[in-house]
């Protein structure tokens, strides 16, 4: 009696949850990242084989061009609202409420006091374009306005620690007044920022 040969059909598998959870997974990774801020100075950093890294908040960065100019900027919209304020207050200088917004928006900024009302009044292009010739924040003895944001933002949220950026090619002395800046603050303790090189293997 001859074999009956049973049809064979092929498998087959319902895509359609998989592309629910693809579109799922894109949605997430969408809603949860943090788009990196734009820093307002191109620093290249020297390169060290020390793997620790900044914390990703509660972060004063000191950041240090090429041309010597120093810049300062903080984490957290909270906390550069009250450290304008508290600026505010030491120097005089009234900022309306969005000028207060735009400031805590900022991840970096460059100018003294006295002209940060005006910086703060531009729109984004061109602050991004002052910023190239910008004169960066006054570390002299005379002015050292570096000393009273440091201070003012420690005042503000006690938890912040203090990271130094300094490009490979700044001034050592520029370097050595930011910290002197920090001392007499009463700041021992801070990290330098470097870029991340090779570890040497032993022979």
């Amino acid at each position: 009696m001859p074999k009956v040969k049973v049809k064979r059909t092929r498998p087959s598998l319902d895509m359609t949850p998989m592309v629910d959870l693809g579109f799922l997974l894109v949605t997430f990774f969408m809603l949860t990242a943090t788009m990196a801020p734009e820093k307002a100075v191109i620093v290249d950093t020297p390169s060290s084989v020390s793997d620790i890294k900044i914390p990703d908040s509660n972060v004063i960065t000191i950041s240090i061009d090429k041309n010597d100019r120093v810049f300062f900027g903080v984490d957290g919209q909270n906390t550069r609202t009250a450290l304008l304020e508290k600026m505010a207050g030491k120097y005089g200088v009234g900022f309306n409420e969005q000028e207060k917004k735009t400031f805590s928006l900022l991840s970096e900024f460059g100018v003294p006091v006295n002209q940060l009302k005006s910086y703060l009044s531009m729109d984004a292009n061109s602050r991004k374009n002052y910023d190239k010739t910008a004169p960066g924040i006054p570390i002299d003895s005379v002015n050292n306005q570096l000393g009273d944001w440091v201070h003012q933002t420690r005042l503000t949220n006690p938890k912040v620690i203090i990271a130094i950026k300094g490009d490979q090619d700044v001034n050592y002395k520029t370097v050595q007044q930011v910290i002197s800046t920090l001392q007499d603050k009463k700041v021992n303790r801070f990290n330098l920022i470097t870029d991340m090189e090779k570890r040497p293997t032993t022979l």
